[in-house]
């Protein structure tokens, strides 16, 4: 078997496995319950071991945590809930020293309600401008000033209340701002900001500065493609071209702007790009733009060959004319775990289509995301992998009077929201609250069996997801850094090879597949057929 290009330091995003730590879920260093740094510093040997190249934290600034810490108030503090700053940097430093970067999270389209400019704005400062406030519709202004829905449900603009004290501030605006309403594309608490002024596009490129400063080697761009608005904030209409808040063109200038910066830094971005249209995705993946985005069309993609197949194509063809490295996702923070979707009878996912009380198949479920692990694994680009994952954690239902999630509430508790895939990891079995935290009940509970998939179990158990995820890491430089080359295969069984040599087989149909080369295996998702065939749901990596 050939030996795989060695990659250069400065382009190891093209190729690397990302780890994804929701700190506040991921380990509890001082046992109040709540995940911190201390937490992440301590289990950093092993995400060393796992073998991941780069950690991507979500958002761990300071918070009123009304949006899981994406409701920011101050982006040069960490959360107190979370640690401090020297810490930070700390674990920035350790990690590195461990051969692992570190890539946190910026969320531009919104801050918090508590964040010091908005308070200034609901004082009747000048930082009003640094946000959207109009007067509404209809006789007294009691209708919203658009139909815009926040993507939370519910209407996009809450207004204030009356406020009896005239502001002579500027001949700008009215003597009395009681009254008005603001708009947020999230929870009324995430006031959406003005990207047309520019004191917003200049604080957004020092908090860049700032991190990329502390050692931060990236930055994950939140709803990327949500920021810059319509000046007229016109009423939605179907197919409306140009979108009144997505895709703008806008963004771009910002966005080159953002490149100029990482570029002096060595620094790169990822995007959270929701878009149907692969060449207005492919976009922002321009040589001076960003320099990958989420691929969220494979992660939400039915457990179907045709359809797996279509999604890697497509994917690799939207990538192709712009030079940029596809990312491939199987869950993250905000969609339902991978096991306990691939074990529904609706393998694919869509925020309108969660429910409580889903039928779920967790056996097979498991068998599918152990396949669908070596199958992304095996794909040229980037991977990103969500804590848990690799433990094959299954979602939870979290009882209605614990959810915390506002996605739940401002569905009028019909969402289950997104708390089922943030439950606290299991770390020890036999240790209180499966090694989480050992004084306080964890922010979220953790469900009778959790310890079952326990880290320190699966690391005894050469058959579990994570001895699975450690050898499958540890031996995907076998595939190389080359282009993927479908090879002949039955209908249901996905056969592709790789610049490397390697190839991977997916058997997705109800028949078992004969292998190649039986002999030359590197790894398999599950055991063989007794005549040496590869069952239904199962995935191996052959050697050239």
């Amino acid at each position: 078997m050939g030996q795989p290009t060695p990659a250069r330091s400065d382009d190891w995003w093209r190729s690397a496995v990302i780890y994804q730590v929701y700190v506040r879920s991921f380990a509890d260093g001082d046992g109040d319950g709540t995940g911190d740094l201390a937490g992440v510093r301590a289990r950093l040997p092993y995400l060393a071991e796992l073998g991941v190249d780069a950690l991507w934290f979500n958002p761990w600034y300071l918070s009123p945590m009304k949006d899981g810490g994406y409701d920011v108030a101050d982006y040069r503090s960490i959360d107190p809930a979370f640690g401090t700053l020297a810490e930070a940097e700390k674990l920035i430093a350790e990690a590195r020293e461990l051969g692992i970067r570190t890539i946190v999270d910026i969320v531009p389209n919104h801050v918090s309600d508590q964040h010091p400019w908005f308070r200034a704005a609901l004082a009747g400062g000048p930082e009003r401008d640094l946000f959207h406030f109009r007067p509404g519709r209809g006789e007294h202004g009691e209708l919203p000033p658009n139909d815009w829905r926040s993507e939370f449900g519910g209407p996009a603009w809450t207004r204030l209340p009356a406020s009896p004290d005239p502001v002579q501030d500027g001949p700008s605006r009215s003597a009395d701002t009681g009254g008005d309403w603001y708009l947020h594309l999230f929870a009324p608490e995430q006031p959406d900001l003005n990207w047309a002024h520019p004191a917003v596009r200049q604080e957004h490129e020092d908090i860049l500065r700032f991190w990329f400063e502390r050692g931060v080697a990236g930055v994950r761009i939140d709803s990327a493609a949500l920021l810059v608005k319509d000046p007229r904030l016109p009423d939605f209409t179907e197919g409306r071209d140009p979108h009144p808040y997505v895709d703008r063109d806008e963004l771009h200038d910002i966005y080159r702007s953002w490149r100029a910066i990482a570029d002096e830094y060595g620094a790169v971005f990822v995007g959270e790009v929701w878009l149907p249209d692969t060449e207005r995705f492919a976009r922002y993946l321009r040589p001076d733009e960003l320099h990958t985005a989420f691929n969220f069309s494979f992660m939400a993609c039915p457990w179907d060959a045709a359809r797996l197949r279509a999604s890697i194509d497509e994917t690799l063809a939207e990538h192709a004319p712009v030079g940029a490295p596809a990312t491939w996702v199987l869950c993250n923070h905000d969609v339902t775990r991978t096991v306990t979707r691939y074990g529904r009878a609706d393998t694919g996912f869509d925020f309108a289509t969660k429910a409580f009380g889903t039928p779920t198949d967790l056996a097979l479920g498991t068998r599918r995301a152990r396949a669908a692990a070596l199958l992304s694994l095996a794909l040229p680009g980037a991977v990103y992998l969500y804590q848990g994952e690799e433990l094959g954690l299954p979602e939870v239902e979290v009882e209605r009077e614990l959810i915390q999630d506002p996605m739940h509430a401002r569905s009028g508790g019909v969402d289950p929201g997104r708390d089922g895939c943030r439950v606290p990891l299991p770390w020890a079995a036999d240790a209180p609250y499966a090694g989480f935290g050992s004084r306080r009940t964890p922010w979220l509970p953790q469900p009778d069996g959790w310890a079952d998939h326990a880290v320190d179990r699966q690391l005894d158990d050469p058959g579990s997801m994570l001895s699975l995820y450690r050898r499958a890491i540890r031996l995907r430089p076998a595939f190389g850094d080359g282009p993927l080359t479908w090879l002949p295969a039955p209908d249901g069984v996905l056969h592709f090879a790789r610049a490397g040599g390697a190839r991977c087989l997916v058997n997705l149909s109800d028949t078992p597949a004969a292998l190649p080369d039986p002999a030359g295996i590197l790894l398999a998702s599950g055991p063989l057929d007794p005549d040496g065939r590869l069952p239904q749901d199962t995935a191996v990596w052959l050697r050239a």
